[in-house]
């Protein structure tokens, strides 16, 4: 079974965006509706594409290099990854919380500005672990003057979870030194209260470390 499906999709989706692509053709690239492509880029920074009548000026050498290198790391990248197996997913949810989840004993807490990574890791930990759906809470961080009825949206159909199952959202102030448009609709944090499943989780990170590199082969853990 493969669970690189809707997670590939997103991922492309955005990097057409950020290439000006319109709404309806990345739908239509992709064979998915143009409501569910409106939600994964609504934070991708987008300049239409003047139409201009004048001719288009050539890519240069280095751009044309460079496009063909970016087209043959997504062909050798797909060809790798396209459908991931039970085990592969397993593994790839498990490096990730030990690569960018919290440590903390008693709870699973996993933080991203990525829909794409928050998507992956809900999936994951719905299925491979006994998760109780009504249990999982999640926070909103967001600066202030960005529209919190918007992110909540957003993020509560990356994360599957029903606005009701979110916390009183972090406003953030606004910084005018930093750029204010880089997370228009903020970063989410999903939390699941559970020192069993944490434990188990952390283990999996452990072990891990345990089984590649100098460690490889080693009795211990």
């Amino acid at each position: 079974m493969g669970y690189a499906g809707k997670v590939a999709e997103r991922g492309r989706a955005r990097a057409l965006r950020s290439e000006a692509w319109t709404i309806a053709a990345i739908a239509a690239e992709l064979g998915v509706s143009k409501g569910s492509v409106s939600a994964w880029v609504r934070d991708v920074a987008f300049e239409p594409r003047p139409r201009a009548t004048a001719r288009r000026r050539k890519p240069n050498r280095l751009q044309v290099r460079k496009q063909e290198e970016i087209d043959a790391a997504g062909r050798w990248a797909h060809e790798r990854l396209h459908d991931l197996t039970d085990r592969e997913f397993f593994v790839a949810g498990a490096a990730l919380y030990a690569a960018e989840g919290a440590k903390r004993d008693g709870a699973i807490v996993f933080t991203n500005t990525n829909p794409v990574m928050e998507s992956f890791f809900c999936l994951w930990l719905r299925q491979f672990f006994p998760i109780v759906e009504s249990r999982m809470r999640a926070r909103l961080y967001l600066h202030e003057g960005l529209d919190l009825e918007a992110a909540l949206a957003y993020w509560s159909e990356v994360t599957g979870l029903p606005p009701a199952q979110f916390h009183k959202p972090y406003r953030a102030r606004a910084d005018g030194s930093r750029r204010t448009s880089k997370h228009v609709l903020g970063c989410v944090t999903v939390i699941y209260c559970s020192s069993e499943i944490h434990r188990r989780v952390s283990a999996l990170g452990h072990r891990l470390l345990l089984s590649s590199g100098p460690f490889r082969g080693s009795s211990t853990g």
